[in-house]
This record gives structure tokens, sequence and C-alpha cells, in this order.
């Protein structure tokens, strides 16, 4: 039985809405507690929603993007590390993070001969599925930091960018044929970075943000995530048939 939702309107609003939360949930933890003790709780959250993911039988709407929401925050907090903590700049993690999604594109589709979600209906694909998801969310939030902070865009403009760009897959599947599995993979890494930059727009008031704060962000992109799930669950619009 299959273990994702299918690629609907709801599939990518409620991507969106995690990718943006995952920034500021990750930045409010890391910067109101011991930043430490906020990645040891955003690792133990992301194996403790995975494992359940991949215990489950089938597709179960607040599972699964439990388990996508943990990836988001984790992802943030695992590219910060390397930047903050370890000195990298962002462009050489952002290198490294497409070379390594590279990498596991190249052995899940030698393996598999598929890289189609539609197809996630083994353990081993599933498992395939999450890692590519868990390096994109990290990829997308290093390119994300790199065009706002290291090329001096901003979160605003860098948010417009990688909006085009979500945008630019869709346009060429409808219009010049762009193979499906390539188009959706490449929306999928974009809406990272996209979601993330305006995430930081609202929250941040440095790089030409609002200043909000993480923390309204947050709990607004929270109550959004569970009013959609909600509606998901109850109406299996994301489920086929």
């Amino acid at each position: 039985m299959r273990k994702v939702p299918e690629v609907t309107i709801y599939f990518w609003i409620v991507k969106l809405l995690s990718t943006a939360m995952g920034e500021s949930t990750s930045d409010y933890l890391v910067y109101h507690i011991n930043p430490y003790l906020a990645v040891a709780l955003g690792c133990i959250g992301l194996i403790a929603s995975l494992v359940l993911q991949l215990l489950v039988r089938r597709y179960v709407a607040w599972i699964y993007w439990l388990a996508v929401v943990m990836v988001a925050i984790f992802g943030t907090m695992a590219a910060d590390v390397i930047h903050v903590v370890l000195g990298i700049p962002y462009l050489i993690s952002t290198v490294f993070f497409a070379v390594a999604l590279a990498v596991i594109f190249a052995v899940w589709y030698a393996s598999e001969k598929t890289l189609s979600i539609h197809s996630i209906n083994t353990p081993r694909r599933e498992l395939f599925y999450w890692a590519t998801v868990i390096t994109t969310f990290a990829l997308g939030t290093a390119a994300g930091d790199m065009t706002a902070a290291t090329l001096g865009l901003g979160y605003f403009a860098s948010g417009v960018l990688f909006a085009v760009l979500f945008a630019v897959p869709a346009l060429a599947y409808r219009w010049f044929g762009l193979n499906e599995v390539a188009a959706f993979w490449f929306a999928y890494i974009m809406t990272r970075p996209f979601g993330a930059s305006f995430a930081d727009w609202f929250g941040k008031p440095i790089l030409g943000g609002l200043g909000l704060g993480d923390t309204k962000v947050a709990l607004v992109l929270t109550i959004l995530i569970i009013g959609f799930v909600g509606y998901l669950t109850v109406t299996r619009k994301d489920m086929k048939g």
C-alpha cells in the first residue's frame, strides 16, 4: 500500500507551510533554549516521527506530515550547525548537499529503476524517499541562506526567486513535456528555500525582514498546518480514489 499522499494542490500548500514552519521553529528553539539541547530534541523528534511513519502500513495524513515537519525542523538545524558551528560557507554546504542528493537519486534509481513517488509501496523505496526528503530540506536551507546572506539578496528577494523557480517545472511540464518525475523533484527541492525565505522575511529583523518574531510566525504556521491536515484527514482529498 502506498505510504505517501497524492500530489494535489493541498500537498504543495502543506509542504510550503511545513518548510516555513520548520525554519521558524528551528530558529526559535536554537535561540531560546540551549542550542545543543535544541538539536538533540530535534533529532529525537525526527527519529520518533520517522519510526512511526515507517511502522504504519499505509498513508496516514497526520503521521506523514508530522514526519515532514520534523524533517523541516531538524533539516534547518543540520544546515545551520554546518555553517554556524563548523564555519563552513553556505556555498560549500549547498554544493555538498546537492552532490549528496544526486548520489541518493543515482543509488535509488539503480536499485529501483524509478524515482516516482507513485511507487512508494515497499520499505526500501520508502527509505530512499525519506533519505531524499531529508537531503532536499538541508539543501534548500543552505541554498536559501546563501542567496539571502552570501549573495545579499535579502529574504524577500530570495523568496521571490525561489517562488519563480518553484513554478518553472510546472510550466515546463505543461508546455514542453518535461518528465513528470523530474518536474516533481525539482519543484519539491524549491519548496524549502521558497517557504523558508518568506518565513525569515516575516520573522527576522535583518536582511530586509519585517521582524515579527519567530515565535509568532511559527505559531501561525503550526495552526495552519493543523487545519489543513485535519481537513485532509476528514475529506481524504489527498488519497487516490
